[in-house]
């Protein structure tokens, strides 16, 4: 046999024995960001359990949940019996993280970073610790090859314009809300939909205040879908106090999107800020 088809075989042998052993996994994922990226490297079906904000894709909403709740056990999560944990950064506990390592359970804490390159460092982590690695970078590429014709599409539309500010509203009834501020998922996807964020003053999330929303005065104002309905829909919403001074409360543009395509800064970047973009453009151009 030709040299070079000896080792075109080898190659080939050590990518299916990688793929088995990845497929042979039975994997816990504690994010919905994790969760899909897990899906688009053809490893879904191994997932045996995830946690309450994994809904897409809809075979993810289906699996069963190690918890009712944000807050998880040891127990809770060794009752699927996994081989291998993928969680946020710091959102486990070390005693049960200290628990699962204990009892040979492989526990991987990933870090997300909220720009394009972060994006694909985390679709790329999550693939080496599968130990599907290739199959990482073709979604890495994939992913990348889709976020470049976005981009193109945003800079094109918002060129020689004013970005309109956006201020997000983080809403669990009137007595739970919260304001974007730098460094947070929301204000990097404000930035690259061709849109600014309202709030420079502080980073990540600040308690919400009437003093805040006016100083800020948004052109518009983000929110997501159970936010709304917290407050009691979009009429509860402009008839806060100082809402009717702002300019999206003048304007009555309050744009309310779905969360878990918002948030995940993974493999459906490209498609939540293409859906941004688009919602901007429409609620600044008529």
């Amino acid at each position: 046999m030709h040299r070079g088809s000896r080792c075109m075989i080898l190659l080939a042998c050590i990518i299916s024995a990688q793929w088995s052993l990845a497929a042979e996994q039975r994997i816990v994922t504690l994010s919905s960001a994790i969760t899909e990226t897990v899906f688009a490297l053809g490893l879904g079906s191994h997932i045996v359990a995830t946690d309450v904000t994994s809904i897409s894709p809809q075979a993810a909403a289906d699996l069963p949940r190690v918890s009712q709740n944000r807050s998880v056990s040891a127990e809770g999560i060794m009752a699927f019996q996994p081989d291998i944990v993928l969680a946020p950064e710091k959102d486990v506990p070390a005693a049960v993280v200290q628990h699962l390592r204990q009892s040979g359970i492989t526990f991987i804490a990933l870090r997300q970073m909220f720009s394009e390159k972060g994006a694909y460092r985390f679709i790329q982590e999550i693939a080496n610790a599968l130990d599907v690695p290739e199959e990482g970078k073709a979604v890495v590429y994939r992913t990348k090859t889709a976020m470049q014709r976005v981009n193109t599409l945003v800079q094109e539309q918002t060129v020689g314009k004013n970005k309109p500010k956006v201020l997000f509203i983080y809403a669990r009834g009137a007595g739970a809300m919260s304001v974007s501020g730098k460094g947070s998922s929301l204000d990097a996807l404000i930035e690259l939909s061709g849109g600014r964020n309202a709030v420079q003053e502080f980073a990540d999330f600040k308690p919400y205040t009437t003093e805040a929303l006016v100083n800020a005065n948004p052109d518009i104002i983000l929110m997501f879908d159970f936010g709304v309905s917290s407050l009691g829909g979009k009429k509860a919403i402009l008839k806060m106090p100082g809402m009717r001074l702002t300019n999206a409360g003048k304007r009555e543009r309050i744009l309310v999107m779905n969360p878990s395509l918002l948030v995940n800064f993974s493999t459906r970047l490209p498609e939540a800020v293409g859906l941004l973009h688009r919602e901007l453009m429409a609620l600044t151009t008529h």
